[in-house]
């Protein structure tokens, strides 16, 4: 992860020189380590995160069709008009949806301090069109995925992860070139 951090760090102040303003984007498989590499540069940036999990998909929302799409089981449409649209003020403010419940938290406030950070699988969905001055994408091979899911959330909660989440990922991934398109590629391997 310490390669991982410095490439990433020497990318961002590389953006730093001609920005007011960074955007940092990961994205990638599921126990890659995106909100590891995201706590890692915040504390470095002083950075606040936004995370895709606060846009995932209400029940309500999900259509056969709208789940047929690739990267449809994200809230895009929320995320553009709660994030994308105010990346240029100082302060976003949004509401955080808990999928477990099915519920909206207190809102969140996150401040563009410079760098911001944006975590999640989905963040680079091209519905939100080249918001990022940074991308990262991290990958593994899938026999390490499913250790570290399992490691994770146990035998009992990883079964949706196989079952479904991992498939619908991966489509995304695939259909919309995400990993060729990002400017930084990182494979992790342990």
């Amino acid at each position: 992860m310490q390669t991982i951090v410095r490439r990433t760090i020497k990318t961002i102040r590389r953006e730093m020189a001609s920005l007011e303003n960074v955007i940092l984007v990961i994205d990638g498989k599921t126990g890659s380590g995106k909100s590891t590499l995201a706590e890692k540069i915040a504390a470095l940036f002083d950075a606040d995160i936004i995370h895709m999990d606060d846009f995932f998909l209400p029940d309500r929302l999900r259509s056969k069709t709208r789940m047929e799409e690739p990267g449809g089981n994200i809230h895009y449409e929320r995320f553009k008009t709660d994030v994308i649209e105010h990346l240029d003020e100082d302060v976003i403010a949004y509401r955080p949806f808990d999928c477990r419940d099915q519920t909206y938290g207190d809102f969140v406030y996150v401040k563009n301090k410079g760098v911001l950070i944006v975590e999640g699988s989905y963040a680079l969905h091209p519905f939100f069109g080249d918001y990022a001055d940074v991308s990262v994408f991290l990958d593994m091979d899938d026999d390490l995925q499913r250790r570290r899911i399992l490691y994770r959330n146990g035998e009992e909660g990883a079964g949706m992860f196989f079952e479904k989440w991992i498939g619908l990922e991966n489509r995304y991934f695939n259909h919309f070139r995400i990993k060729e398109k990002s400017d930084l590629t990182f494979t992790i391997e342990r």
